[in-house]
């Protein structure tokens, strides 16, 4: 189990295996409490859950590629087949960027063997406002003290990437605990509209140990821009993935009626085509941007705030579309496009929506350029 796993296609098709069939696994999925476990083996059979490991580290170096090309198509085309599979392996691919960006040798030797071996990753950082997590220093190293809400994979993350305040000094630092499949973890609070199969609850980690060289990075180095904010890419591109699964329901629909022709039904279907793709090539060059970084911090985190922000605005559209053109059936439970409407609307439902186009207005604001030089592909553009 802990030797690398080699991909036998590559990584794109085989996202696309993965992808077509979760989508025929995703009505037995979606209940409460549920959770995507063939899909999440089918990630390891083909070797994507170590697909993101450093090439210098025996990984596939998934999103080190110039622009992160196919970073970008996987979770688009996981999101496609599954937007909470989608969920789940964009934020295993968060926890082990996070660990190649910051963490030491040993750190990353051990945390990407674990991948290697089948762990599931994760990125936990949302928690009560009255009762944050917290590392209580002890001797040998620090004892953990509460836990997180909305956690993504609860009870099946096992290698999850946690933020947490020293106590004391009160510093925030990234550690990644050890927990046993099944442990730990409350879903019965997830009583969500969609996204049913990402078993998101709340964890409790109270009196787990982390040893004194277990805390990754430096203070306050989850937070570091342009990476924080501009992760928010990943998401978009999973977004991207469910908006053109209604699209393409959608569409199937419109062809199995004969109902495609029809004047308004083309131009609704239109309207459609044009949303997706505007949302595609906003997260295609956030992405680029992002992994290129050549400028400015703040002027990276404008343009994936915008990304977002677009991507959501087209998901709105297409839903509204494709729900008026697909009419009452569309909102029957044996309809795929129902499911699939419910896991959209609650994943385009992502933290501080407001905050992102507005501070995105205010850098462009405080800009003298031109317009057209404010994002570039290459150089910094004064």
């Amino acid at each position: 189990m802990d030797q690398p796993i080699r991909v036998a296609h590559s990584i794109v098709d085989a996202a696309r295996m993965v992808a077509r069939a979760a989508a025929a696994r995703a009505a037995e999925h979606d209940h409460d409490g549920g959770f995507p476990a063939a899909d999440i083996e089918h990630l390891r059979t083909l070797g994507l859950l170590a697909a993101p490991i450093p090439r210098d580290e025996q990984g596939a170096g998934l999103g080190e590629e110039p622009g992160a090309s196919d970073l970008c198509d996987v979770l688009r085309i996981i999101g496609s087949g599954s937007l909470a599979l989608g969920r789940l392996y964009e934020g295993h691919v968060n926890a082990l960027q996070l660990v190649a960006r910051y963490g030491d040798a040993s750190q990353r030797t051990r945390l990407f063997a674990d991948a290697r071996g089948g762990h599931l990753f994760g990125v936990w950082n949302t928690e009560p406002a009255d009762d944050g997590l917290k590392l209580v220093e002890q001797p040998g190293g620090y004892r953990l003290r509460a836990g997180k809400i909305l956690a993504s994979g609860a009870g099946f993350v096992t290698r999850p990437l946690v933020t947490a305040r020293t106590i004391p000094g009160d510093r925030a630092f990234m550690v990644v605990p050890e927990l046993a499949s099944g442990t730990r973890a409350d879903l019965s609070a997830w009583r969500a509209h969609g996204m049913r199969a990402s078993a998101t609850g709340k964890v409790d980690l109270t009196g787990l140990e982390i040893a004194q060289d277990g805390l990754l990075g430096e203070a306050d180095s989850y937070s570091k821009q342009p990476y924080f904010f501009g992760g928010a890419w990943r998401f978009a591109a999973v977004q991207l993935g469910g908006i053109e699964a209604v699209l393409d329901i959608w569409r199937d629909h419109l062809r199995r009626t004969g109902r495609g022709h029809d004047p308004h039904q083309s131009a609704r279907l239109g309207e459609g085509l044009v949303a997706t793709e505007s949302a595609r090539l906003w997260v295609e060059r956030a992405a680029r941007i992002v992994f290129e970084d050549d400028l400015r911090p703040e002027r990276i985190v404008a343009y994936v705030h915008l990304a977002r922000t677009a991507v959501e605005a087209a998901g709105l559209s297409v839903l509204q579309l494709a729900q008026r053109s697909v009419g009452l059936l569309g909102f029957l439970r044996d309809h795929p496009l129902e499911r699939a409407s419910r896991d959209l609307a609650t994943y385009l439902r992502q933290p501080a929506p407001d905050f992102a186009l507005t501070s995105a207005a205010h850098y462009v604001l405080g800009e003298t350029g031109s317009a057209g030089d404010l994002w570039r592909d290459s150089g910094d553009v004064p």
